[in-house]
């Protein structure tokens, strides 16, 4: 062990023993570009024609394609922004365990206020 500080530059101590576990810079700017591109998806998906349909199921396909998306872009970012697709597998599980409370909170939460019927009062997409 060095009794020396660390000098800007240096590589930091704890990535030392582990090279090549953290994700490079071009990973990063096609994570960017995917996130980037569902967003756009979404954001095509709230403005296509739902009102035309009264159906339960046109109004489920709408909800659950809006969820998918957003919960696909969360776990994106969790796992490469946030770093916990390099982080110890434990805390993976733990963090995980808690979106998927938090969620089903929620969306029991929507079901409650009936978010998820035909046309909600104000419903507009």
């Amino acid at each position: 062990m060095s009794d020396t500080a660390p000098v800007a530059g240096d590589v930091h101590p704890d990535l030392a023993d582990h090279p090549g576990e953290h994700a490079s810079d071009r990973l990063f700017v096609k994570v960017f570009l995917g996130l980037v591109l569902v967003t756009a998806l979404e954001v095509a998906w709230a403005y296509m024609p739902w009102e035309d349909s009264d159906s339960r199921a046109w109004t489920a396909v709408y909800w659950g394609g809006l969820l998918l998306m957003m919960g696909f872009k969360f776990f994106i970012i969790a796992g490469y922004f946030m770093h916990l697709r390099f982080d110890n597998k434990l805390l993976q599980r733990v963090f995980y365990a808690g979106v998927v409370l938090a969620v089903a909170v929620y969306m029991i939460a929507l079901t409650t206020f009936q978010l998820f019927s035909n046309k909600p009062p104000g419903f507009t997409p």
